[in-house]
């Protein structure tokens, strides 16, 4: 089974959408959560995430209601659920602000019922934002370690921004990076493909896209949002 790996989508649709179009052949996909935030189309990637397969959607030939791609809530989508954004700085709250003015009902009733973990794949891969101690919890790649993992084979982290994965003998521990906001020195929108078999995960590959960054930068600016989302993007900062 080959999984694709999403995180911190950020409100960016146009990284999405160069995602989406680069990636090979997925059997289901995954998000690590904050869907929104940031950027100017926080509707459209809730839309998009909905709409991706879940791992074994319509296998064997049956058809399933499609729930979208299996998603946990990042801290972004908990300040728009519920309307609360007291300790972000001043760029992030107007980002959560924002989108909250540009949702629907139905779009802000699916982020308040995101869990804050999940298991998938008859429980071989574990979600959590952040951390499975702590679902705020910043953990980046050099932090990595074997005893995050429980008896899933994958555990997959977002919140950092930073792409980045490590093997240990428990599993592999994987943070896809960030569609629309990469933090890691590199602008190109981040995702990832996971390879998951009978023994476990037989491979991985992080992977990275050009969009058109100007683009966003435009509906940014025309959306009224701090300037500051958009210039960042240059530098994946």
């Amino acid at each position: 089974m080959r999984l694709g790996v999403l995180s911190d989508v950020h409100g960016n649709r146009v990284a999405l959408a160069a995602v989406l179009a680069d990636a090979p052949a997925i059997d289901g996909w995954l998000c690590a959560g904050d869907v929104v935030g940031y950027n100017p189309w926080p509707g459209d990637c809730v839309e998009r995430v909905r709409e991706l397969p879940a791992p074994g959607d319509g296998e064997d030939g049956e058809e399933s209601e499609r729930q979208g791609a299996p998603t946990v809530m990042g801290n972004h989508d908990r300040a728009v659920a519920t309307d609360s954004a007291f300790r972000f700085n001043a760029m992030a709250r107007a980002g959560v602000e924002y989108a909250v003015e540009q949702l629907d009902d139905e779009h802000l009733a699916w982020l308040r019922e995101l869990p804050d973990r999940r298991r998938e794949c008859d429980g071989r891969v574990a979600m959590v934002h952040g951390h499975p101690d702590d679902v705020d919890r910043y953990t980046y790649p050099d932090e990595f370690d074997g005893a995050m993992l429980g008896e899933e084979d994958l555990l997959v982290l977002g919140h950092t921004h930073v792409q980045g994965a490590r093997a240990f003998d428990e599993g592999v521990v994987l943070n896809p990076g960030s569609v629309g906001q990469p933090r890691d020195g590199d602008p190109r929108a981040a995702y990832a493909t996971v390879e998951l078999e009978g023994a476990g995960v037989v491979d991985w590959d992080l992977r990275r896209v050009a969009y058109d960054i100007d683009a966003v930068q435009e509906a940014v600016a025309a959306a009224g949002l701090p300037t500051k989302i958009g210039s960042r993007l240059e530098q994946g900062r």
